[in-house]
């Protein structure tokens, strides 16, 4: 009986694990295809007003989920902006548009149009997208903290920088780890009054999880004036 038990186990465990290496290979066959249908709007774009292909395409496959959230299916908003909808499937508080394309452009006019976007036009060029991406979150458009973090992790991935059309002798900018370094210690928060770990997680773009390890925490329980590291 035990090794029937055992054997049934195996079967199980390599069932578990066949379907999530099926999902993950289905997830990535899904973003490639969605790279595939947009380049050559984000190309376009690119070559118009300068932002790198491979930043809209991060920012669009991050926002969407490769074209499968909600809004993308019934709205054709590939980038989380605001606004009415005429909509009556749905309630959304997201802007509808006629097509996935005309939502690309709706993204490069949200930043072609703010002020606290100018200075990327005027200063960052269509290969940089380290630049782009974290020069679009210090602009206003995603209050987490490591919305950045995620777009050149996405672009990375999928090396969507082939398409930024870098000449042959572009060297890609050096960001020293020491400064990095230097800004990850800066990242204290110090607990107040009446503050709990979910609070704190949510205010600062983490987890509970996260917030006990770094900090050596083996419970929930918090005193005012702790300095925890996030």
């Amino acid at each position: 009986m035990k090794k029937k038990n055992g054997f049934t186990l195996l079967i199980s465990a390599i069932c578990i694990f066949v379907g999530l290496f099926s999902f993950t290979e289905a997830k990535a066959t899904s973003t490639e295809s969605y790279i595939a249908a947009h380049l050559n709007c984000a190309q376009t774009l690119m070559r118009t007003y300068r932002v790198p292909a491979s930043v809209i395409l991060a920012v669009a496959i991050h926002e969407s989920a490769s074209g499968t959230s909600r809004i993308a299916q019934y709205l054709n908003n590939h980038f989380g902006v605001k606004g009415r909808n005429s909509n009556t499937e749905i309630r959304s508080g997201y802007r509808d548009y006629d097509t996935a394309d005309e939502s690309y452009q709706g993204f490069i006019n949200f930043l072609d149009n703010r002020s606290t976007f100018k200075r990327l036009f005027e200063t960052c060029d269509q290969y940089n997208y380290r630049a782009w991406a974290r020069g679009i979150q210090r602009g206003g458009y995603a209050h987490s903290r490591i919305w950045a973090s995620q777009v050149i992790a996405i672009i990375q991935k999928y090396q969507l920088y082939q398409y930024d059309e870098r000449p042959e002798d572009y060297v890609e900018p050096i960001y020293k780890k020491s400064a990095l370094h230097r800004n990850s210690k800066r990242r204290i928060y110090v607990v107040k009054s009446g503050d709990n770990l979910s609070a704190i997680a949510d205010k600062k773009g983490t987890t509970i999880k996260a917030l006990m390890k770094k900090n050596g925490l083996k419970n929930s329980s918090l005193q005012p004036g702790k300095r925890l590291r996030y």
